[in-house]
């Protein structure tokens, strides 16, 4: 529920616009919960260190909870916001502990079955999200997008604390609080600079250009403060081995360019084919099905093969479907649209059950929190440098292109480009059938120009991840060999 929270929100943004009012401040409700949830990762996991998973893990729940029963009950989209911020830092806490407990308590031959598994639910989430917020916003209410987390955290509550035995060891050390306070201000200002940047402020305003100067600022010290503490938030000496840099860098090509997905399918399947926000979720399931598969695929051989040679798989499927969704035109089926999603899944699948088992591998118990956690927030990061660069490339294609195709054309088809560009409207059948044929052909052919515009400049970064791939080395997870039994 945690990481589904990222994309849960946004199917369900219009109708919150439509009952609070202030549709210019509807960005602050998902950047809020973005920035608390990558601000957290890095400090949680290295807390959970130092002083145990359960703890923290219980108290990012019991927030994390708080801040979703607070958000059902938002009067305005300043409160909701603020409450978001709140049930960010709860997932912050959630998401990398979970992996470093699979981790803590199963040893490495089934290690690689419960990633694989642990992996399958974080990858179905991001699909999964769109899809629930949609439909629970259209037959029940937007309320329960947040309410629907609280039966769900309460059974994960009673598990936890009932069934969860940790070691009571604990080693005390210094809490680097200049570089949790750095690194937070950091991603603050960063998030709001690409959230902001080219939509409520231009890029070259005081403001953006404010938000960006912070960052660097914060960002050297940050890193000075890093170098100088005795336990630091991100251990920078395990850069240095391989696969866990490598692992790293991974994880943000693939966050950068998976998240597009999530995204533009579903209105590449209102705009272009005409369909309902509900069809446009479900569209969604091969990828999510794919991605689960992959994920358990990766999880069970990682004893048997190394992680270079499970992530040649990965890429290359990940490649090859992202250059198929590249070719779509409005004539494609759905049959290949399918087709292509589930090949896609299954190669990003692979990374969710991989990278973070390759970002621990041989790491002690001790900075496996931190691992976990460096993995998640990069993940994150890429993710949202991936939505901003590739969403700011298609807006400015699409409305360019689409302005270009209504120059000297008569009929009032100007007036009517000027009427439908900014706004939604566009993404509903009634709206559709009021436009004139020869209009609605041109915005759904420069919509779908757009949409695999990006796709495949999305190839860009995975052929970054291809090269990254062949750096991995031939490592793989060993399992201890079984120990004969003398039976009588």
């Amino acid at each position: 529920m945690s990481a589904m929270d990222n994309t849960i929100v946004a199917t369900a943004m219009g109708t919150i616009v439509s009952d609070l009012g202030d549709f210019d401040k509807f960005v602050w409700v998902t950047s809020a919960y973005m920035v608390a949830t990558m601000a957290g990762m890095p400090i949680f996991g290295k807390l959970s260190d130092m002083y145990g998973r359960k703890r923290f893990f219980i108290f990012g729940l019991i927030v994390f909870l708080l801040g979703s029963a607070l958000c059902g009950i938002a009067q305005s989209m300043v409160q909701l916001s603020i409450f978001r911020a709140i049930q960010g830092i709860g997932g912050g806490a959630l998401m990398p502990i979970a992996f470093t407990i699979v981790f803590d308590i199963f040893p490495p031959e089934k290690r690689g079955k419960m990633t694989g598994l642990l992996g399958a639910v974080f990858g179905a989430s991001s699909v999964m999200g769109p899809l629930l917020g949609a439909y629970i916003t259209e037959y029940v209410s937007w309320h329960w997008v947040f309410y629907v987390n609280v039966p769900i955290g309460l059974v994960s509550f009673f598990f936890v604390l009932r069934y969860y035995k940790e070691s009571p060891q604990v080693q005390e050390q210094k809490i680097d609080w200049g570089g949790a306070a750095t690194l937070v201000i950091a991603v603050i200002s960063l998030m709001f600079a690409l959230e902001l940047g080219g939509s409520k402020y231009s890029w070259d305003s005081i403001q953006i250009i404010g938000l960006f100067t912070s960052f660097a600022v914060f960002l050297l010290l940050f890193f000075l403060f890093e170098k100088r503490a005795q336990e630091p938030i991100i251990s920078f000496w395990m850069f240095k081995k391989r696969l866990f840099a490598t692992s790293q860098l991974l994880a943000i090509l693939y966050g950068a360019s998976f998240i597009i997905l999530t995204v533009y399918i579903p209105i590449f399947v209102q705009a272009v084919y005409g369909g309902s926000a509900t069809n446009a979720g479900l569209i969604l399931m091969p990828m999510m099905l794919g991605s689960v598969a992959g994920s358990a695929c990766g999880g069970i051989f990682q004893t048997k093969a190394s992680f270079r040679k499970l992530m040649i798989i990965s890429v290359v499927a990940y490649f090859v479907g992202m250059f198929l969704l590249g070719t779509l035109t409005p004539e494609t089926s759905r049959g290949l649209l399918t087709l292509y999603m589930t090949i896609v899944g299954i190669g990003v699948g692979f990374s969710f059950s991989l990278l973070p088992t390759a970002s621990i591998h041989d790491l002690e118990p001790r900075f496996r929190g931190s691992a976990t956690s460096t993995n998640s927030f990069l993940r994150s990061f890429g993710m949202t440098l991936g939505i901003t660069i590739f969403g700011a490339i298609q807006n400015h294609a699409f409305t360019s292109k689409l302005a270009d195709s209504f120059k000297g054309m008569g009929n009032g088809a100007e007036g009517t480009f000027t009427n439908l560009k900014d706004t939604r409207e566009l993404f509903q059948s009634e709206a559709r059938a009021n436009i004139p044929d020869f209009v609605l052909n041109k915005i759904v052919l420069t919509m779908s120009d757009s949409i695999t515009l990006i796709f495949m400049l999305a190839l860009i970064p995975i052929s970054i991840a291809v090269i990254t791939v062949f750096c991995m080395g031939n490592t793989r997870v060993k399992a201890p060999q079984k120990r004969a039994v003398n039976q009588k």
